[in-house]
């Protein structure tokens, strides 16, 4: 399974049906997004040291005889990363309630669980810019694949460089001992392939994608803001 093949519904399909391989590139792929929204929910309240078992209880939810992941369909309305939202979100409720039918925190803990913030729209943007900060690492290794020459590999650094560490244009060329206007031109083919990347994943996460893609594109930069 390549890596564009493995961000689409058949790695789904193949998680959901108990393949080994799938199950462990979903948890890896998606357990960054979870964990990024059950922190922001429980932020430093006593439901803090819930979040690993929260994390692994999502999966459990997914991966479980006839569980989440063999009920989601690829055209849903906000396609998988509302299903995961949903999935998510559904699981923390259910941990909230079981903690607070419990009563076995002393007073002062319960105060702080009551005070748990739950504005939906603030942690529907946490969770939007960890799904579009997954995307951007999808498609950064579908680049990377398709990267079948030294150029197109070098270009692929060019752009770790650039934006994994923040390196200026300038000082990649000095670096590389290269001419920085040469340099300029290959991160403008960079970013070209790295978008062609981007819209090959998204393609992969809708059945029947059309015009909505590059709405999809303007949708992550926007999230990513």
């Amino acid at each position: 399974m390549n890596s564009n093949e493995s961000t689409c519904w058949t790695l789904i399909r193949g998680a959901a049906g108990g393949d080994a391989s799938a199950r462990e590139t979903v948890a890896r792929r998606y357990e960054p997004v979870i964990r990024r929204y059950l922190r922001a929910r429980w932020g430093n309240g006593p439901l803090q040291h819930e979040l690993d078992d929260a994390v692994q209880e999502v999966f459990v939810e997914f991966f479980r005889e006839s569980g989440a992941l063999s009920n989601v369909q690829p055209d849903r309305p906000g396609g998988f990363r509302a299903f995961l939202h949903g999935v998510v979100r559904n699981v923390a409720l259910r941990i909230e309630a079981r903690r607070a039918r419990a009563r076995e925190s002393p007073p002062a803990d319960a105060d702080a669980l009551n005070q748990v913030p739950h504005d939906e729209t603030a942690l529907s943007a946490v969770f939007d810019r960890a799904w579009a900060q997954s995307i951007m690492r999808q498609a950064a290794a579908r680049q990377a694949e398709l990267a079948d020459t030294d150029d197109a590999r070098r270009r692929v650094e060019l752009l770790r460089l650039r934006f994994g560490e923040n390196l200026p244009i300038r000082e990649i060329a000095a670096r590389w001992r290269s001419d920085a206007a040469q340099v300029h031109r290959e991160h403008a083919k960079a970013r070209a392939e790295f978008r062609r990347a981007l819209l090959d994943v998204l393609a992969s996460y809708d059945p029947a994608p059309g015009a909505r893609l590059e709405q999809e594109c303007r949708n992550l930069l926007a999230m990513l803001d």
